[in-house]
């Protein structure tokens, strides 16, 4: 069998309690004399955000902040933050906080120096060749989750306001050129967000996992992130201020990102219509649509998966696996069907469509249409 394949790996990490001292450091290696940080609105008041731009502020980078991002942040927000880092006169952006400030940071640095519209750079083909490389911003990302792996991904989810479609927008420069991973930063985060985001980096991992194309090293990566989420996200969501688990949660985020190179499924395929439309926490929803689409990809993945529960130390195969699944979502208070989440299946026909034009369609071990879609969305209920 010819076997061919092209593979690009991440990029400098800087892991470890404490490290956001390195920030301003990590600024001028990459060459920022001016950096913009880019949050959301819940951080930029919090004492974490307060030290970095501290952390700045003392090396003589100034302070500079930018926080009206959304949860699922849009065009809009992104067309206010290149408005901000253009009247700044900036020349990098500090991508700071969970996946929402990452994602917009990554886009600021990005769309900064573009002439086109956001959505001529969309996941498609070679679009992203229309891009003026020359022209992005370099990014230092810092994580204040442990869930979506932004900081090491090379694309942003920016959700169209006026449609209601997430849409992923890729560039290999939209990767940061230096990623500060402090698990400290993770320590105040309220037992949901820890639930959401971990079970985000599990899905991740999974989908990747099972996903039909080959990839072996991110299979590797992602059946040992699965292993690091089932020792360390019960542990930091009982205890908040355990810091080994809140280190081996971030190492298990940024390997889930890294895995998904080899393709997302129907969970996520589900989850970004459902987070575009109702607003829903991207990583929670994840977790309540993860069974039945297990069940549903069961003919296609059953031996992949009795292969992963032996790696895991969960006895049963398929079914032990399964059960597992079933009991971590218990242990997180993850609420049982969309219904428990306050949806109703009123637009199913809409959610299937979207569902089977995301991105993430493509990946899922048992091909996705219109019909089983929209029976799949049932089964969330």
């Amino acid at each position: 069998m010819n076997i061919v394949a092209n593979w690009s790996y991440p990029t400098a990490v800087k892991l470890g309690r404490g490290r956001i001292k390195e920030l301003a450091e990590a600024c001028k290696t990459l060459g920022i004399k001016k950096p913009l940080l880019v949050t959301d609105r819940g951080l930029a008041t919090m004492a974490i955000t307060a030290h970095a731009l501290d952390v700045l502020e003392e090396a003589g980078l100034g302070r500079a902040i930018f926080s009206d991002v959304d949860p699922n942040p849009n065009e809009k927000n992104l067309e206010a933050g290149v408005t901000a880092y253009k009247a700044g006169g900036h020349d990098g952006v500090v991508a700071f906080g969970g996946g929402s400030g990452l994602d917009l940071g990554k886009a600021v640095a990005f769309m900064a120096g573009q002439t086109r519209p956001v959505w001529d750079f969309e996941d498609i083909g070679d679009w992203w060749t229309r891009a003026n490389a020359d022209a992005i911003a370099p990014i230092v990302a810092v994580p204040t989750t442990a869930g979506t792996g932004s900081e090491v991904g090379r694309a942003s989810v920016i959700t169209n306001s006026q449609t209601h479609v997430k849409k992923i927008i890729f560039h290999p420069k939209f990767l940061p050129g230096v990623v500060i991973c402090d698990p400290e930063l993770t320590v105040g985060m309220p037992k949901v967000i820890t639930a959401g985001t971990g079970m985000d980096a599990f899905a991740h991992c999974l989908e990747a996992y099972c996903s039909p194309f080959f990839h072996p090293m991110s299979q590797g990566i992602a059946l040992e992130g699965m292993r690091l989420v089932k020792e360390f996200l019960p542990r930091a969501h009982k205890d908040g201020t355990d810091i080994e688990a809140r280190t081996n949660m971030m190492a298990a985020a940024a390997m889930g990102a890294v895995a998904f190179q080899k393709g997302l499924g129907a969970i996520h395929a589900l989850s970004h219509p459902i987070g575009a439309v109702y607003n829903t926490h991207h990583g929670m929803t994840n977790a309540v649509v993860m069974p039945p689409v297990l069940r549903f990809n069961r003919p296609a993945i059953e031996d992949k998966l009795a292969r992963a529960a032996a790696y895991l130390g969960i006895a049963g195969g398929f079914d032990g696996f399964y059960d597992y699944v079933l009991s971590l979502r218990s242990e997180l208070g993850v609420p049982d069907t969309l219904t428990a989440m306050g949806i109703t299946p009123d637009r199913i026909d809409e959610l299937a469509a979207m569902a089977i034009e995301d991105p993430s369609c493509g990946g899922n071990p048992v091909p996705m249409t219109l019909e089983n879609t929209r029976q799949l969305f049932l089964d969330c209920f």
